[in-house]
């Protein structure tokens, strides 16, 4: 006796605090490509799920900071290594939303590039954007770059995986926390790399993934007063607006397509953009 076999839709989840949690609401939405095709579901994440990010980001930032720089370079360039070993599967995830395999292929390459990339700044960045300043005392004047604490970033829509990963690479790389929320409409690429991170040496909370509608998540994050900085590459304007109540920092990256896959798209400013900076006096010894 013959039967019809029902496909098992797979059903991405929210990654938060280094574990894949369904959300609180028990939402989902689907995922489409770009004919409208029914690809698989993801999680629709609420406003406890954001909570429940920042609290896992903000447990993981401490310890993440203290790590040398070193350290924090060789577990990015490991997060490299563990996209290279995947890059056919998350390429394919790339191409189910309607672009050709050889562009999604060229995708994650560049994706894996901007991670190296960014991981060799781990050790440089306070060198170059810290300073030994000039006073008229017998005293040394220090300008050190210090990680700014939890951070939100939005990545354009498209493209959906590049932007996404240099800029968590950015924020990452100084010692910050991260909640990334991934695009609307092609979402399955970055959740599918949470499995990446998960697998890497990153330890849990450093990097968060929320998915669902942004509208329903934009003021929530413009008004949590944990989180310290946003870097906005989606042209949130609800974001500007409610940081401007609590003082956060929110820095806009509006990049064309052709701009995230050139040189503009590894900034190493973009670095300066979620550090916060410390002067320190220390006197000369006669």
């Amino acid at each position: 006796m013959s039967r019809t076999r029902l496909d098992v839709r797979k059903t991405h989840k929210l990654y938060i605090g280094g574990a894949f949690v369904r959300s609180e609401s028990g939402r989902a939405l689907a995922a489409t490509s770009a004919d409208g095709t029914h690809l698989d579901n993801f999680c629709h994440a609420s406003r406890k799920d954001l909570r429940d990010a920042v609290v896992a980001a903000r447990n993981a930032f401490e310890g993440w900071a203290k790590k040398t720089a070193y350290l924090k370079g060789q577990i990015l360039y490991r997060a490299a290594e563990m996209l290279e070993s995947r890059a056919a599967a998350i390429a394919e995830e790339i191409g189910r939303t309607g672009i050709s395999s050889e562009a999604a292929r060229a995708e994650v390459d560049l994706a894996i590039d901007r991670l190296v990339y960014f991981a060799g700044w781990t050790d440089k960045f306070t060198q170059v954007f810290g300073a030994v300043n000039p006073v008229a005392t017998s005293h040394f004047n220090f300008t050190v770059p210090e990680p700014t604490g939890v951070v939100v970033v939005l990545p354009p829509d498209e493209p959906s995986f590049v932007p996404a990963v240099a800029l968590l690479a950015s924020v990452i790389l100084t010692g910050n926390a991260a909640i990334i929320v991934a695009s609307e409409t092609a979402p399955l690429p970055l959740l599918a790399f949470a499995e990446i991170l998960a697998t890497s040496d990153l330890p849990g909370g450093v990097a968060n993934i929320l998915s669902g509608k942004r509208a329903e998540l934009l003021p929530h994050i413009a008004g949590h007063k944990d989180i310290n900085a946003v870097v906005d590459a989606a042209g949130c304007a609800t974001v500007q607006e409610g940081a401007a109540v609590n003082l956060k920092r929110c820095t806009r990256r509006i990049l064309s397509p052709e701009d995230w896959r050139s040189a503009r798209g590894e900034n190493p400013y973009w670095i300066g953009d979620t550090v916060e900076y410390k002067t320190a006096w220390h006197p000369i010894g006669i």
